[in-house]
């Protein structure tokens, strides 16, 4: 079973001022009234132009030591007037926060810019940081990235690099600032880029390295596996990467034969395990004898698992292999997914899980490895297409799988095609999901409809494909 060793969420860390901010003008505007008030001209387009640093340091340009902090408590009123409400975001900075949350990761702001009026320019900019560190610069900003535990720190200026390689982060040096690709390397960054907008990219590429980094591990630990190879995307990446981190030798692919397998699917799964060379063994599992799959209700996917599992622990034992599946991050928190309770109480491994890897991820590194199921679109079982409550037999499954077959044939001939497609068993009727783009076009074409026979009725759902939809109905 799983080590409960998920793969963590990535921590990144921003600067503030011209990384995710452009207060230049409200900058520029505070120190005109600054100027007006106290009589000194500050030329706020250089001191725009030397941002970074506490604001301590560019007044001391301008004015005399012992009047700097009256003059910083000045300067912050007339900020919170003058630049708060005219912030805007940086190109890109909306962005890049929103990839952080699309991997899973925290979002830690860390400036020199007092707490209050950085969280306020930020709620401005429509950025709320997952925590938010005020008052700190290059060695300080150190600090607060290690007690944050910040991956990685992004920022435009020199004292932003001195503050990552300080706090043991991978320094991301931006020239969106005053400094140049070479003062920022030569300042410790790991890195440059030209504008945030190349750092969505470079984050997926970043976390996915890391995560395939854990799966080779977490692979490594258990020594030899038996996949449980469906011929989905999960399980054939699983099996793939298994294949690549331990060598063929030591992995067995198994794919359960079944009334619930369609034949077009275990064709595919051959051909697959046969490409990269591992042994592949079909043993035939009866889901039709345990009475609680046979019934349909919310909990057959947890008979069904079971079935597979306990058919392939004797092939494990004998093989001296451990049981994985190719259950992902996104699965864990899917909701209702008692098969996955039913694999993880009978001992199987989810590697994919132990290394925090979702189902976008597996397609992105399968497609790095050039696997033909990069694309392949979800396909659950036969069974699911079985409405819960009625009896899920030989004969409706096949009814089904006759019918999808006969609907892509079909839609084929029709010059249409639907990346997704089920054709749902409600007992008095048939219900079909095609891509939402699809599903008007084929209400008006009754003569496709026409291709799902053997059921009382047939409509067409006009909200297209969902996966799991028959949960719906569980309401």
């Amino acid at each position: 079973m799983s080590n409960g060793v998920a793969g963590p969420s990535i921590v990144v860390g921003f600067d503030l001022d011209l990384t995710l901010l452009d207060a230049r003008r409200g900058i520029v505007a505070t120190f005109r009234e600054l100027s007006a008030r106290t009589g000194v001209a500050v030329d706020g387009a250089l001191a725009v132009s030397r941002l970074g640093p506490p604001l301590e340091d560019e007044l001391a340009h301008w004015f005399p030591p012992h009047e700097i902090a009256a003059v910083a408590a000045l300067y912050r009123e007339l900020y919170t007037v003058h630049a708060v409400p005219v912030s805007e975001p940086m190109p890109g900075a909306l962005a890049a926060v929103e990839a952080v949350r699309r991997e899973g990761g925290r979002v830690v702001v860390i400036t020199a810019k007092n707490e209050p009026q950085a969280r306020a320019s930020l709620a401005v900019i429509g950025i709320e940081p997952d925590i938010l560190v005020g008052n700190r610069f290059a060695g300080g900003k150190g600090d607060a990235i290690r007690e944050h535990g910040v991956d990685v720190f992004i920022g435009d200026h020199e004292g932003d690099m001195i503050g990552a390689s300080a706090g043991g982060a991978l320094a991301v040096g931006l020239t969106t600032g005053p400094h140049d690709a070479g003062t920022l390397t030569a300042a410790g960054a790991d890195l440059t880029l030209g504008a945030l907008a190349d750092f969505p990219d470079w984050l997926a590429d970043t976390v996915l390295d890391r995560r395939l980094a854990r799966l080779s591990a977490r692979l490594s630990e258990l020594g030899s596996v038996l996949v449980a190879f469906s011929g989905g995307a999960d399980s054939a990446f699983l099996l793939a990467w298994a294949t690549r981190t331990l060598g063929a030798d030591a992995v067995v692919a198994a794919t359960a034969v079944s009334p619930s397998l369609p034949a077009a699917e275990l064709t595919a799964a051959q051909a697959f395990a046969a490409g990269l060379g591992v042994r592949h063994v079909l043993p035939a599992t009866d889901e039709q004898s345990r009475p609680g799959y046979r019934a349909n209700g919310a909990d057959r996917c947890y008979f069904c698992k079971a079935e597979l599992t306990e058919t392939l622990a004797p092939f494990a034992v004998e093989l001296g292999l451990c049981v994985v599946t190719g259950t992902n991050a996104d699965d864990a928190v899917a909701g209702f997914r008692p098969g996955i309770r039913a694999a993880a109480e009978r001992g199987a491994a989810t590697p994919l899980l132990d290394a925090g890897l979702t189902k976008r991820q597996v397609r992105a590194a399968s497609r790095r490895l050039g696997l033909g199921t990069a694309e392949k679109p979800a396909a659950a079982c036969l069974a699911s297409r079985i409405a819960y409550g009625i009896e899920v037999t030989p004969s409706r499954l096949a009814r089904v799988e006759r019918a999808e077959g006969a609907l892509r044939l079909a839609l084929a001939d029709a010059g249409l095609d639907s990346r997704d497609l089920r054709v749902r068993d409600l007992g008095d009727r048939a219900r079909i999901e095609v891509d939402a783009a699809l599903a008007a076009t084929l209400a008006g074409r009754p003569d496709l409809v026409a291709a799902v026979d053997g059921f009382p009725a047939v409509e067409v759902d006009p909200r297209g494909f969902r996966s799991g939809s028959l949960n719906e109905l569980l309401t």
